[in-house]
């Protein structure tokens, strides 16, 4: 798959395709989005938003919520703000989200499948704790509101950001503001 990737690569640099995707690193429009790493959002967000190329920075990780106050979603978003002067903020969670009910013990289980050991989880629960580390929410709108209170509240936010909540449909793209 990457050798394939990397053929297709050279034909893109060769044929100068990248010159329709040329854009400075600063958000045209000063907004920064946080959302779940999902497929089908790779596209469809951001069409469903009317962005193009440039307009904003994407941050994208496994349910679009950050495990905590000072992990490296919050690093990025703060980023955004100082460095790339984002205004903004949306955090978009998403219909049938696979982090919705996934449980801890469902991903150690496929670790040890594939060949993880009992030390070296042991190891990692030095550093985290694997059941919250490893779980995901029960509740998406609650799990919006919650990464959502807690990026407005965290003490390196300034105050003046707008940070904001929403479910997108997967399928149609139809966004809902969560309240």
């Amino acid at each position: 798959m990457i050798d394939d990737i990397l053929k297709y690569n050279a034909r893109f640099v060769a044929e100068k395709s990248y010159e329709k995707y040329a854009t400075s690193g600063q958000p045209t429009r000063k907004l920064v989005v946080l959302s779940c790493m999902d497929t089908r959002l790779t596209e469809l967000l951001p069409q469903a938003m009317g962005l193009r190329n440039g307009d904003a920075k994407f941050i994208k990780v496994a349910g679009g919520t950050m495990l905590s106050p000072y992990d490296s979603v919050i690093r990025s978003l703060l980023v955004a703000v100082y460095e790339l002067g984002c205004e903004e903020m949306m955090v978009v969670h998403h219909s049938d989200c696979g982090l919705c009910h996934l449980e801890a013990q469902h991903f150690i289980d496929l670790m040890k499948l594939r060949g993880v050991s009992d030390e070296a989880l042991a190891e990692a629960a030095e550093h985290v704790d694997l059941e919250s580390y490893l779980s995901g929410f029960e509740d998406t709108e609650e799990d919006v509101r919650r990464t959502v209170a807690a990026i407005q509240h965290h003490p390196l936010m300034p105050q003046q950001v707008v940070v904001r909540g929403f479910m997108i449909d997967s399928y149609t793209g139809e966004l809902r503001e969560v309240e």
